[in-house]
């Protein structure tokens, strides 16, 4: 590759710097853009470039004699980033429209956005679905972050076709819909997970055993990413332009299943104890609850949130059918064997064990006090 690539993100991911560096060692010369340097060590001829999505200066700056953006860049997946609303609309809804404008204002013939399943899933059951979905209605998403990437997505793929200034070109636009993201290094979900293993908070599981759900390796992310700016290309007949594809390992699983390898391969018991989704659910609200009013004066991290329990504990997967066909994308399998070597050799895993007594008190403490925050908002009958 001989274009200027620009990559958004907030660095929280391992997506974009395994994106950076695949497309730096096709040939590309790369340009990273974000509010904060990257944590880890880059090649010197990556260039990294500091400012704030939410500024059209700081992205105009960027952009300039970029060939192709991969806009990576959102705030509110997960825990109680999901809880600052005017944060999230910021970032993912100006930032977003930031990166249109200065895209047609300077020329970029191709920019791919790196959307999420969110924006047709709301905790309804998905099996199997594909691009022909209706985006969910805005006012059922249970979270803002979702209603924001909805809003983003639409506004990407509404600019394809946009006539770029100075010049006879057109703007070229596709969105790459992935599931949950896993790989060494992958730093909003997996460390947070790991956390709660550790603290020994991990001791249940919920909702159907049956219940499937999709995630993608980020070496398969990085893959799709590639295929997609090929094929907003001449050469590719801009093929994907407008275009929505879902993207994921192809291999839906039930969510705490997929994470067993990880729990039992840090030196932890896999629970065995199952809730039902009903009251992780009014949970994840009461905790939402607690943090709007107190959030202001200790933003502490909710266990779970609405969303997360839709999304770890009710079916939805996705055809790959269409990024196959129109992308030539083709996934490869892969396991968590990389992921926890990579946090063993960061120290993480068990250092002793605990007794049966102890983990048997814990499962009872938790228990009780789901029981107990559930029968508090029963009717009170009088004699």
């Amino acid at each position: 590759m001989s274009h200027v690539e620009l990559l958004f993100d907030s660095f929280s991911v391992c997506l974009v710097l395994s994106l950076a560096l695949s497309l730096y060692n096709k040939g590309a010369t790369v340009i990273l853009f974000d509010i904060i340097p990257p944590s880890q060590e880059v090649p010197e001829d990556i260039v990294f470039v500091q400012g704030d999505i939410r500024e059209y200066a700081d992205v105009e700056k960027a952009i300039t004699g970029v060939d192709c953006v991969f806009h990576i860049a959102s705030y509110g997946m997960s825990g109680r980033e999901q809880l600052n609303c005017q944060l999230i609309e910021a970032v993912n809804v100006q930032g977003t429209q930031n990166i249109l404008k200065a895209c047609a204002d300077h020329g970029v013939s191709r920019l791919i956005y790196t959307s999420t399943f969110n924006v047709v899933f709301g905790g309804q059951v998905i099996e199997n679905g594909d691009e022909k979905l209706p985006y969910l209605p805005l006012h059922l998403h249970p979270d803002h972050y979702s209603r924001t990437k909805s809003l983003a997505e639409m506004a990407v793929l509404k600019a394809n076709g946009t006539v770029l200034k100075g010049c006879s070109g057109q703007l070229r636009t596709c969105a790459l819909r992935p599931a949950g993201i896993y790989g060494p290094g992958e730093q909003r979900h997996l460390p947070r997970i790991v956390d709660y293993i550790e603290k020994g908070i991990f001791r249940f599981v919920y909702g159907k055993p049956s219940s499937l759900v999709e995630f993608v390796h980020v070496d398969n992310l990085v893959s799709a990413h590639e295929l997609a700016a090929e094929a907003l290309t001449p050469e590719k007949q801009h093929r994907a332009a407008g275009q929505a594809y879902f993207i994921s390992d192809g291999r839906p699983v039930n969510n705490f299943e997929f994470f067993r390898p990880l729990v039992e391969g840090l030196g932890y018991p896999f629970p065995t104890l199952r809730l039902p989704i009903s009251l992780i659910y009014f949970f994840a609200f009461l905790t939402e609850m607690i943090h709007h009013l107190i959030g202001p004066f200790y933003n502490f991290q909710p266990l779970l949130t609405r969303t997360e329990v839709y999304k770890t504990g009710v079916t939805h997967y996705f055809s790959m059918a269409k990024a196959e066909t129109e992308l030539s994308y083709e996934p490869r399998e892969y396991n968590l064997d990389e992921v926890v070597q990579w946090f063993r050799s960061r120290g993480h895993g068990r250092k002793c064990q605990s007794s049966f007594l102890s983990r048997l008190l814990l499962d009872i403490l938790f228990v009780s006090a789901f029981v107990a925050v559930a029968l508090s908002f029963l009717p009170v009958v009088g004699s």
